[in-house]
């Protein structure tokens, strides 16, 4: 068997003398493994670093074999996050984000929102708003998405300020008012679709997607939510520090 396809790498880990393991997030295929001949190399290791791009071939003898990877380079940018602190924690923290993903589930949403995240994450102010997103979207596509269409107590899609805890259902800014201690904040760069936001907004919209994320993803299966994000997030705050 064999396919071709594009390739965001999400890390490598030792196999043999030689060889690393190689996991993808590709385009077509989802989150996949497979064997890197000569993958300890100096030609190869800085190809197969977290954050950049390759072109990928795999083969395997059966379809439920791990397989070989042979890759090139498309888009080299792991060099660019060597003096970013921000840019560092974003890229493990983007790998640990794909792992919660099945492996070979096609989802070219997801990729496409990373891939673009990895493109930018040199640029923080850039990076942060997509990563909050996309932490939206996995959600979604592991069957946990928020409903942010309109307000659960008057059904109103106006002010939207605030999100249930417990349902995951957005509630405006009067109907709330009572219960804003109890309720997370809905911020507005994610209504409006925005490029940029406030450092607040970012650290709030973190906010609301680490709730559900060690809720209904990573408490039902044992896990916690990785050090990289709290790392990210201090990066965030020490980079763009709220204004007063």
């Amino acid at each position: 068997m064999e396919w071709q396809d594009e390739g965001l790498v999400v890390g490598a880990r030792k196999y043999g003398e030689a060889a690393v393991i190689l996991e993808l997030m590709t385009r077509a295929h989802g989150r996949h493994l497979g064997v890197v001949r000569g993958g300890r190399s100096r030609a190869l290791r800085p190809v197969l670093q977290p954050g950049n791009l390759v072109a990928a071939t795999w083969r395997a003898r059966l379809e439920d074999h791990m397989g070989a990877f042979a890759v090139e380079p498309l888009a080299n940018r792991a060099a660019r996050y060597l003096d970013r602190g921000a840019a560092l924690h974003g890229v493990a923290l983007l790998a640990a984000l794909l792992r919660l993903l099945p492996e070979r589930d096609p989802q070219d949403a997801l990729f496409e929102m990373a891939n673009d995240i990895a493109a930018r994450l040199d640029r923080a102010d850039a990076a942060a708003p997509l990563m909050a997103r996309f932490e939206l979207a996995l959600l979604a596509a592991l069957g946990f998405g928020l409903d942010l269409a309109c307000c659960a107590l008057t059904g109103g899609r106006d002010d939207l300020a605030f999100v249930s805890p417990k349902s995951g259902r957005a509630v405006s800014r009067a109907a709330g008012a009572p219960w804003d201690g109890r309720l997370l904040p809905y911020p507005r760069f994610l209504q409006d679709d925005a490029d940029s936001a406030p450092t607040s907004e970012i650290i709030d919209a973190f906010r609301l997607t680490g709730h559900f994320l060690v809720r209904d993803v990573l408490g039902p299966r044992g896990g916690a939510m990785p050090a990289s994000r709290a790392l990210y997030l201090d990066a965030l705050r020490e980079r763009f520090p709220p204004k007063l």
